[in-house]
C-alpha cells in the first residue's frame, strides 16, 4: 500500500478502494495480473497489485466466490487499476518535470559559459503549469471515482445487501446521507478547479508581456483540491 505514499490522495484511494470492494462484496477478478499486464501501463500494473496486496485473504471475498449471481462490478470497483493507475503515471510525469525545473537555471539575462550575457526566456513556467494542470486533473479523478464509491455504498440496489445509506432505520434515521453528499459536493468543487490554469492568460506590460503561465494559480488551488 506503499505504492502511493508521495501523494496521500492517491494512498487513501488504493485502501479505501480495496475496502469499499470487499464491504460491497465485490469481485478481485478484474485485479487479476495478466489483464493488467495485456495492456502494458506501468501505473495500472502496480495498482492492481497493490489493490490484490490489500485484498489477499479476505473472508468476505471468500465468502461469495461461489454462488454470487452478478457478472460483473460497476466500474468504480471494477475499473480502480485503470483509473488510479492512470492518475499514478499522470502524477509521476509531473514529478518529473518538476524535478528537472527544480534543478533549472531560470535566472534572466544569463551570463553564459562564454561570458556572453543573454537575454532569455527560462522564467517562463510553461512547463510547471503544464505540471500543476496534471496534478489537478489526477487529483480530481481520484476524488471522482472514490465518490462514486461512496455512492454505491449507500444505494441498496447497488450495495448487494447493504442497508440504505448504511443506517440501521433507514428513513428514521438518515445514516450516511449527508457523507454522500459531501462527498459529491467536493467532487464538484474539484471538478471547477481542475480546468487548465496553463491555457489562460492575459497579456500586461504593454504587451511586453504577451504570454504568461499562470504557474502560480495553477499551483496555489492544488492546496485546496
Amino acid at each position: 500500500a506503499g505504492l502511493f505514499r508521495a501523494h496521500r490522495a492517491a494512498n487513501s484511494a488504493l485502501i479505501t478502494g480495496a475496502l469499499s470492494t470487499d464491504a460491497a462484496m465485490g469481485s478481485s477478478a478484474p485485479f487479476v495480473e495478466e489483464i493488467h499486464t495485456l495492456r502494458g501501463h506501468a501505473g495500472q500494473i502496480e495498482t492492481a497489485a497493490a489493490l490484490r496486496a490489500l485484498m489477499a485473504g479476505s473472508e468476505i471475498r471468500e465468502s461469495h466466490r461461489d454462488g454470487d449471481e452478478r457478472v460483473q462490478d460497476p466500474y468504480c470497483i471494477r475499473c480502480q487499476p485503470q483509473v488510479d493507475g492512470a492518475c499514478l503515471d499522470l502524477l509521476r510525469m509531473a514529478a518529473r518535470t518538476l524535478t528537472i525545473e527544480a534543478n533549472a537555471v531560470t535566472d534572466n539575462p544569463l551570463v553564459l559559459s562564454s561570458g556572453d550575457v543573454v537575454s532569455g526566456g527560462n522564467f517562463h513556467a510553461e512547463p510547471v503549469a503544464f505540471a500543476a494542470d496534471q496534478i489537478a486533473i489526477a487529483v480530481c479523478e481520484i476524488g471522482a471515482i472514490a465518490q462514486r464509491r461512496v455512492a454505491l455504498l449507500v444505494d441498496p440496489k447497488l450495495s448487494y445487501g447493504l442497508p440504505p445509506f448504511l443506517a440501521k432505520n433507514a428513513g428514521l434515521n438518515s445514516g450516511l446521507m449527508i457523507a454522500e453528499v459531501t462527498s459529491a459536493a467536493l467532487m464538484s468543487e474539484n471538478k471547477q478547479m481542475a480546468f487548465p490554469a496553463s491555457v489562460d492568460s492575459t497579456p500586461t506590460s504593454a504587451d511586453q508581456e504577451d504570454h504568461v503561465s499562470m504557474a502560480c494559480h495553477g499551483a496555489r488551488r492544488l492546496l485546496q483540491m
